[in-house]
């Protein structure tokens, strides 16, 4: 699978214009100038600029090898080109962001563990590539992004630029599976799994966020206050489409009790398939293409899409 970004004509626009004049603010090192989300809502995580490391060169290594994975350890999952790679979540909450290529696909990895929320973007354009990092910037306790290429910032559930010179531009998602380790395995024995090999020394096998996503507490302010019947950081499969958008929450699915159904989107027909064992739902569409979806924290998704219909279980209703 080949993805090509459509604004390549806008790529090369803004890099002819350059930043618009009227500076607004410099933070953790970004000037942020006229940018889509209120200035004064991007605020510091704490890490400077690439305080996290992105990871640049990835090794991987087979899915037999991969000793330091246990069954119930969550990763994001990727086939492309009939290739496979599960990237843990365990080594993405040091990281939050991988810059991978399978064949000619460029494409990057992203973790918010504030938000539990994996997307993976193409960055591809034409002969360019956009690398990211991370800036230790947030907004909505969201993650912001950079790219190396322009220091435009990206805000990662809205896959957008939200300033800079790329301000405005949107990375295609790609579609990926939150799954658990076993559930991936299972689905590709072949599969090749991020090596703890990184060149950073980080003890892997500790989250810096334990027990964060038991708590309704959050670390840090958010600007739409999420409805109290879900807990905070419940887990749902949010779907966005030219239709709308529709949240799915994990206690709504395993209540519903079905490994399948059809449910509508602004009158597009969609297949919601759950895993209850693996914790794990994706969608497909009506031509059976697996959608670019994300599973996040309701919260997560409920402050970036407030207006998102939200699925209940029939016999809930």
């Amino acid at each position: 699978m080949k993805v090509y970004i459509p604004y390549l004509a806008s790529f090369f626009l803004v890099f002819a214009f350059g930043i618009q004049p009227g500076v607004a603010a410099t933070k953790n090192g970004f000037v942020i100038n006229d940018p889509l989300i209120p200035i004064d809502e991007i605020v510091s995580g704490g890490p400077p600029r690439d305080g996290i490391p992105a990871i640049n060169q990835p090794k991987f290594v087979p899915a037999s090898a991969a000793s330091f994975m246990d069954a119930g350890d969550r990763v994001l999952g990727v086939i492309i080109d009939d290739v496979a790679r599960a990237y843990p979540v365990k080594i993405l909450d040091w990281h939050e962001v991988v810059n991978d290529q399978i064949g000619s696909q460029y494409f990057v990895v992203t973790y918010c563990p504030l938000c539990g929320s994996g997307m993976v973007f193409a960055t591809n354009a034409a002969e360019t590539r956009l690398l990211f990092g991370v800036s230790g910037l947030l907004y909505d306790s969201d993650v912001l992004l950079f790219d190396r290429n322009t220091e435009s910032l990206w805000s990662q559930l809205m896959g957008k630029a939200v300033s800079g010179q790329l301000k405005g531009i949107e990375l295609p998602q790609l579609p990926a599976l939150h799954t658990t380790w076993a559930d991936w395995r299972q689905r590709y024995p072949d599969a090749e799994v991020l090596s703890t090999d990184t060149g950073f020394r980080r003890n892997y096998s500790r989250s810096p966020y334990i027990n964060y996503h038991k708590t309704r507490r959050l670390y840090f302010e958010v600007s739409k206050k999420a409805p109290g019947d879900l807990h905070t950081k419940e887990l749902v499969l949010g779907v966005r489409t030219d239709e709308g958008t529709k949240a799915y929450p994990f206690s709504a699915l395993e209540a519903h009790g079905k490994a399948s159904f059809v449910d509508e989107l602004g009158g597009r027909s969609l297949t919601i398939h759950w895993n209850g064992d693996a914790g794990t739902a994706w969608a497909v569409d009506g031509n059976g293409e697996v959608l670019p979806t994300t599973i996040a924290y309701w919260f997560a998704w409920y402050t970036f899409y407030p207006e998102s219909l939200v699925f209940s279980s029939p016999v809930h209703q």
